[in-house]
């Protein structure tokens, strides 16, 4: 079985994410996906509490979508990728990357030891990923994903446009169920919001 690892903030999971999610699935590049929120490593302001970021991953859930609740402690990818590899011994595993990883990636803790993993990379702004693959030295085990749909969201911008109180705007970058979840319970990250 083809299983990707994709492993990020998810600050709040958003329509990007998920497209990315479902374009893997749906052309059969991978049969599962793992799902893996990291914690607050780099003291990152405005970071939505782990179990938060991971209950509205959860929502998305399924037979195909795995949301990881054990690794999210592990500093570094390679660790995660290492125990996964221990998890799913028979199972080929990906490690999903956007465009933007690619470009210094040797500056990953470990980098060596994740390009002996696949990598799938997802091409962003015209990047030559290419490029930057063979400067790594890696030169099989790759795909390429050239044909992603338009994705074009930042953290900054949710929290702006909740800020804003702007739900218009707000509801073509979050799934709805995630906009509810986070207008119930009211994150200190989006307190500003509820100011009356």
């Amino acid at each position: 079985m083809k299983i990707g690892i994709y492993v990020g903030s998810f600050n709040p999971v958003h329509k990007g994410h998920i497209k990315i999610v479902n374009y893997l699935l749906d052309n059969n590049i991978l049969d599962k996906i793992i799902i893996i929120a990291t914690g607050n490593y780099w003291n990152k302001q405005d970071l939505i509490d782990i179990n938060r970021r991971i209950s509205m991953l959860k929502k998305y859930e399924n037979d195909k979508i795995i949301i990881d609740t054990k690794y999210n402690n592990l500093k570094y990818t390679y660790m995660v990728m290492s125990h996964i590899k221990k998890d799913y011994p028979d199972d080929t595993l990906y490690l999903v990357l956007g465009a933007d990883n690619i470009i210094n990636f040797d500056k990953w803790m470990n980098y060596k030891e994740l390009l002996t993993y696949n990598l799938i990379i997802l091409n962003r702004n015209n990047i030559d990923i290419k490029y930057y693959l063979d400067k790594l030295n890696k030169k099989n085990n790759y795909i390429i994903c050239n044909n992603l749909p338009n994705i074009n969201i930042s953290s900054s911008e949710i929290r702006t446009n909740i800020i804003n109180k702007d739900y218009k705007k707000l509801s073509s970058l979050l799934d709805k169920k995630i906009i509810d979840y986070i207008l119930k319970y009211r994150f200190s990250y989006y307190k500003e919001i509820h100011r009356g």
